[in-house]
């Protein structure tokens, strides 16, 4: 059986994202692409994600960043490679 490369990737989405259901969403679309990890509310207004899976899984999930929920309006996605730890068990929005 083949192993797929597992990474991490810390993420800063920057637009019209908090308020349009953006974690949610990002949620559901982490969990149907198998990656783990989290969400949050930033008070700039931006959206922070860590994900976690296998590398083309969470590619996909950073691709959907780019587009959002229905009533978002992403004007940026700012990604950052990190080392994968496997820390998560699923993927969470977090809440202060």
């Amino acid at each position: 059986m083949i192993r797929m490369e597992r990474i991490r990737v810390h993420v800063f989405v920057i637009g019209k994202v908090q308020g349009v259901f953006f974690r949610q969403s990002l949620k559901v679309a982490a969990r149907n692409h198998k990656t783990t990890g989290w969400v949050h509310n930033l008070h700039d207004g931006r959206v922070e994600a860590v994900i976690e899976g296998d590398r083309l899984d969470v590619t996909n999930v950073i691709k959907w960043c780019h587009n959002g929920s229905a009533n978002s309006r992403v004007e940026s996605v700012q990604t950052n490679m990190e080392s994968y730890t496997g820390e998560f068990e699923k993927f969470d929005v977090l809440y202060e």
